[in-house]
């Protein structure tokens, strides 16, 4: 990938440009610099009822760098690469630097927590796909949403997307790391009518590393094709207060939330419900969640955090306790911790998942709500007090009874992790947080 490193004919490669700005800023009188540089490139393509709708190019390229001048810094950016702009760069960090108040927590991570080796992870597979073979591909997606249930009646449309990057990151302290990743997906998106004037929508998608780990395109047309089907004649329920499952793409919300409340500024701002928590009983004795950040073709796997801090198994929650938090080292020198290697953000958190599958969860729950689509941000991070809007599905005896819509479920997130049934073992594996569905064991739904 020569072009995507910048390198051939006297061009210099995103490493060298990394060095020249960390030179330069030297030369300026920084104490201390980091600079992040990446280039990127790719496509995707939309066809909406077998026509093309949208055909996009897209191509990434852009350096930062942040200088230090002590407890000062500053930052800037550019996408010209050209050596003046590089220099202007620079020099527009270091005003702003000189210029900022002084915070005695600024500063890089410290050098012994840096990466010493950087791991191959796999992430690179270039995807040869030309934008007429894109097409083609989209077109069959829709085309076989369409043939797997007459109630489809039209699309918001069916996309293949291609995307082959390449990140440096560099510092003062010597620290040089460069990540090569592609990343591709599918989607569709249809809508059905149910003959009475009901229409629900609903899609499916994959995302991967290497092309070759797809679906056939079919299959996700089909998949968007049974989600929306299945929730037309979707009616309204009584309040009531019943078990919830959450399905897998929907609990990660809730593990979203989890991260959230223990990263370091919302815990150096005392804006958490779990401030002070660690050592804590959260969920149930069973419960573990841990970071794997160097599984192969994972899309969260990251050799090194955003600071260039190694990356390496760690758990988050053992024996249903909280262990850690999720800091990086700004938020960590703040608290008085140490860095846990997430700048950025966590990097293959895995919940470790039980041995139902969903049509067991559901025997398990027996009655109740099942839930695949959340609605709206109702989440009050300082209390824990947590109210969405959601769409499901009502369970009678182990099995879905009739799609429900226009609802709202409400607890605490507190109450909801120790409430904590069952984890599936149908984990989704298309982000950087993995896990299966989450049976609750009690929450409030609000219905008509």
């Amino acid at each position: 990938m020569d072009a995507m490193t910048a390198k051939g004919k006297g061009t210099p490669s995103l490493e060298d440009l990394a060095g020249q700005a960390l030179d330069l800023a030297r030369r300026q009188g920084a104490s201390a610099a980091e600079v992040n540089a990446g280039l990127g490139h790719g496509f995707s393509v939309t066809v909406r009822k077998g026509e093309v709708e949208t055909v996009e190019h897209h191509r990434d390229k852009s350096l930062s760098v942040t200088v230090f001048f002590g407890d000062r810094s500053g930052s800037a950016s550019t996408s010209d690469f050209r050596t003046q702009a590089l220099s202007e760069a620079v020099v527009a960090a270091c005003a702003i630097a000189r210029h900022t108040a002084a915070d005695p927590y600024n500063g890089l991570a410290d050098p012994a927590h840096l990466a010493r080796e950087i791991p191959d992870l796999d992430l690179h597979h270039p995807w040869p796909l030309s934008v007429e073979e894109a097409i083609v591909l989209a077109k069959r997606c829709e085309d076989a949403a369409f043939a797997a249930d007459p109630r489809i009646r039209n699309s918001e449309g069916a996309s293949v997307t291609t995307h082959d990057g390449v990140d440096v990151y560099a510092t003062s302290h010597g620290f040089l790391g460069t990540v090569r990743a592609s990343r591709h997906g599918v989607s569709c998106a249809v809508l059905g009518e149910d003959g009475q004037g009901g229409m629900q929508r609903d899609y499916e998608y994959a995302a991967v590393r290497d092309p070759r780990d797809l679906p056939d395109v079919e299959e996700v047309g089909r998949g968007a094709a049974r989600r929306t089907a299945r929730r037309l004649g979707a009616r309204q329920i009584k309040t009531c207060q019943v078990p919830v499952l959450f399905e897998a793409p929907v609990a990660r919300s809730l593990v979203s939330h989890l991260v959230s409340a223990i990263s370091g500024p919302s815990l150096y701002r005392r804006s958490s419900f779990l401030v002070d928590s660690v050592g804590t009983a959260l969920f149930p004795a069973w419960t573990h969640l841990y970071e794997e950040p160097h599984r192969k073709k994972a899309m969260g796997s990251a050799p090194f955090d955003g600071e260039g801090v190694e990356t390496r198994y760690r758990d988050l929650v053992t024996d249903g306790v909280l262990r850690r938090y999720c800091l990086d080292s700004y938020s960590a020198r703040k608290l008085g911790l140490v860095t846990t290697g997430n700048a950025g953000g966590v990097h293959n958190l895995i919940v470790a998942s039980g041995t139902e599958d969903l049509a067991g969860l559901l025997r398990q729950m027996g009655r109740g709500l099942f839930v695949t689509e959340l609605i709206g941000f109702g989440i009050n991070h300082v209390t824990g007090d947590y109210s969405r809007g959601a769409a499901g599905f009502w369970v009678e005896d182990g099995q879905l009874a009739y799609p429900v819509e226009e609802i709202t479920i409400a607890a605490n997130l507190r109450d909801m992790y120790k409430g904590l049934v069952a984890v599936g073992r149908d984990v989704d594996t298309r982000r950087n947080i993995c896990t299966g569905s989450w049976l609750l064991e009690r929450m409030t739904v609000a219905g008509g």
